[in-house]
């Protein structure tokens, strides 16, 4: 868990709770959860193997291809590649993208059209603010771990609906205020400084939702150490189309 400028939003205590009661739990079941620990430990060492991946792209490689992508999208050069019936067939049995894109569900940011990407890829992982939650990390932890990417590309993208909500601080119905908690440490990371609130945001949202894969996730944390991995921020331009690094 991060902690940001002292700030913890409320769905992370409430996973700070949750870590409480499971260690009462654990307390009251030693025996009956080292059996289960004992039991799923071989599965625990198969799944932590070297990627199958026969031709794994290196981030800066993988990031290149992103960007040259995004310019012949802006430029109205795309190339279409990968999107035959043949790469169809192709792909079918398996999978070996060459990126991963952590972005947001906004349906005008969709990666493999901003980028010019086909079939098989790039692995995208979509969801309101590009915010990381236990379910996102284990998908990201997934498509470096098993299907042997090397770059995970965290996007935001200006006037998004979600950093926007986390700056308006309004009371919202549902579950949609699930992710907003998320964003707010990011909103308070750039209150006070110079420029648009919103746009200042969407940077810092991005920006935070790296460190937070970074610091929180064992697995990836290996990767990076064994240089196998890098994972690196971005914003999406509406207007242009244009994706610019966030750093």
């Amino acid at each position: 868990m991060t902690r940001i400028n002292g700030y913890l939003g409320r769905r992370h205590l409430l996973k700070l709770a949750g870590i409480g009661g499971v260690s009462l739990a654990v307390t009251a079941t030693t025996g009956v959860l080292w059996g289960a620990q004992q039991a799923v430990r071989p599965q625990l060492a198969a799944a932590d193997q070297p990627s199958e991946n026969p031709n794994p792209v290196r981030p800066d490689d993988a990031l290149k291809k992103l960007l040259d992508g995004n310019k012949r999208f802006v430029e109205a050069k795309r190339n279409f590649p990968d999107q035959s019936t043949s790469r169809l067939h192709q792909t079918a049995a398996d999978q070996h993208p060459f990126a991963t894109l952590l972005g947001c569900a906004d349906s005008r940011v969709p990666g493999e059209i901003v980028f010019d990407q086909g079939l098989g890829d790039l692995f995208v992982v979509r969801v309101a603010g590009n915010v990381v939650n236990s379910e996102i990390m284990g998908s990201l932890e997934y498509s470096t771990l098993i299907l042997g990417t090397q770059l995970i590309l965290v996007m935001g993208h200006e006037r998004c609906g979600a950093v926007t909500a986390a700056v308006k601080d309004e009371l919202l119905p549902g579950r949609i205020g699930s992710f907003v908690e998320d964003i707010k440490p990011a909103v308070e990371r750039v209150r006070n400084k110079p420029g648009d609130l919103i746009d200042n945001a969407v940077t810092a949202n991005v920006q935070l939702q790296v460190e937070i894969l970074q610091e929180n996730s064992v697995v990836l944390a290996k990767m990076i150490k064994e240089d196998k991995l890098k994972i690196m921020g971005a914003r999406y331009d509406l207007d242009t189309g244009i994706v610019s690094m966030v750093t």
